[in-house]
């Protein structure tokens, strides 16, 4: 309270040197608030700046975060997918395993006692395992791949089958090695 009396008492009762001094600390005082005024503005400024940018990489990481929740939903449906048709697939190879059990037992079954088993396996199969075999070469890839198929370290590899396979491998490579030897 001094002094704003004595800023009062200054202005009424005043010497020129004193209202000189009071003159030039307000001069001061406003150039002082003008360069707050001014840097408050600054940072104002800057502020709104940051606000806009923070807004923008946000909504740049939403939408981000609304494309990668898209997408994981498209793989989980797509995973769902081929996951049910890897079920179905199993479950049609688990019926195809039963029904070719059951049709493997008919048919040992309908061998008669004292028939040779693997002879008659032999002909019953020799049209399908070498169907369309004409050549060496073509023989030759054919007993391979049934061979890979057929063996018994495989799971689904069986001893009958294979001395099937040898034996029509066998009389096969005589027909189709037939001419060549004569023409020694």
């Amino acid at each position: 309270m001094d002094e704003e009396r004595s800023f009062e008492e200054i202005l009424i009762n005043g010497t020129a040197d004193e209202l000189n001094e009071l003159k030039r600390w307000l001069f001061e005082e406003n150039i002082r608030l003008t360069a707050k005024q001014k840097e408050l503005n600054e940072f104002h400024e800057r502020f709104l700046q940051e606000r806009i940018q923070f807004q923008d990489e946000m909504k740049a990481i939403n939408l981000r975060n609304v494309n990668e929740r898209k997408r994981l939903k498209d793989e989980e449906t797509f995973f769902d997918k081929k996951m049910e048709i890897l079920k179905n697939g199993f479950a049609q190879l688990e019926c195809d395993r039963k029904a070719f059990e059951k049709e493997k037992k008919q048919f040992y079954y309908n061998n008669a006692p004292g028939e040779d088993s693997s002879a008659s396996y032999s002909q019953e199969f020799k049209g399908s395992l070498f169907a369309g075999v004409n050549n060496m070469l073509a023989l030759k890839k054919r007993y391979r791949d049934l061979l890979k198929i057929f063996h018994p370290d495989n799971l689904c590899g069986d001893n009958e089958m294979v001395a099937a396979i040898n034996r029509e491998y066998d009389r096969l490579k005589k027909k189709f090695d037939y001419p060549f030897r004569s023409a020694k």
